[in-house]
């Protein structure tokens, strides 16, 4: 940046200077005068010369601190949600897939379990729809770590060598991404944060699926799949009834809700 800014200081006081001098000779105005403004208007010119030129590379940090882009990881592909979400629009930052990454997906998807198989091949489909979605930049990229073996620490340490962010839904990377200073997407967090908020005092209409852990209690589950604990539903399994929400608590999969029955 440097190397830039030096001519871009030369080419903008010359000029200045050599008006100065001019006025001077003139008699326009004082010789001390003149220099003043020409040596402010360079200075302001250059400034912003400076500016443009930080601009036009896109080098340094964004001024909020954000990453401009962000390492996915296979779990994320995986889950499938990235590529609803990419259509939404709501994503600003660009996405980048190592090619570890995808060597990872296509060892998956020639597994022999079926189940694994599947799963590999769902992750390859959702990095191929994000690569033709408009609503966000996808790169494959071939930057590595060779001496670390484990795939996760390859993403930890390039995430914090490029100033990136991590997308994934690994529970254990979030942690340890978190701990080496590397900012985490999580998609479940997301998920959370994005759920409606049911208070106290409202009604549902709920499907009791299950006995709950204590005496008399039965289970249902929103759309959304967050948990309705009701009091005395041991007894209304299979059926669906409205319940009153008594109380919320908050806990590491999400809120938890309490309920009882409602005529």
């Amino acid at each position: 940046m440097a190397g830039r800014v030096g001519p871009i200081l030369v080419r903008l006081l010359a000029p200045a200077i050599a008006l100065a001098v001019l006025l001077a000779f003139l008699g326009v105005l004082p010789l001390s005068t003149t220099v003043a403004l020409a040596l402010g208007t360079a200075i302001a010119l250059s400034a912003e010369a400076y500016l443009a030129s930080r601009a036009a590379s896109g080098s340094g940090a964004p001024e909020s601190g954000r990453p401009r882009e962000a390492l996915v990881d296979t779990s994320a592909l995986i889950d499938g949600r990235l590529a609803d979400l990419a259509e939404t629009g709501f994503l600003s930052i660009d996405l980048v897939v190592p090619e570890f990454v995808l060597r990872e997906l296509q060892h998956v998807a020639d597994a022999a379990d079926s189940m694994r198989r599947a799963r590999g091949r769902r992750g390859l489909d959702v990095l191929q729809t994000l690569r033709g979605s408009k609503g966000v930049r996808v790169r494959v990229v071939v930057d590595d770590l060779p001496n670390e073996p484990e795939v996760d620490l390859k993403l930890v340490g390039i995430a914090k060598r490029r100033g990136a962010a991590l997308v994934t839904t690994d529970f254990n990377l979030n942690k340890v991404a978190g701990i080496r200073g590397v900012r985490v997407l999580n998609v479940n967090d997301l998920a959370h944060a994005l759920r409606p908020v049911v208070l106290p005092g409202e009604t549902l209409r709920v499907t009791v699926v299950k006995e709950g852990k204590e005496a008399g209690q039965g289970v249902a589950y929103l759309a959304d799949g967050t948990m309705v604990v009701v009091e005395q539903g041991r007894d209304l399994v299979g059926r669906s009834v409205g319940v009153l929400v008594t109380s919320a608590i908050q806990t590491a999969a999400g809120k938890m809700y309490f309920a009882k029955r409602v005529e």
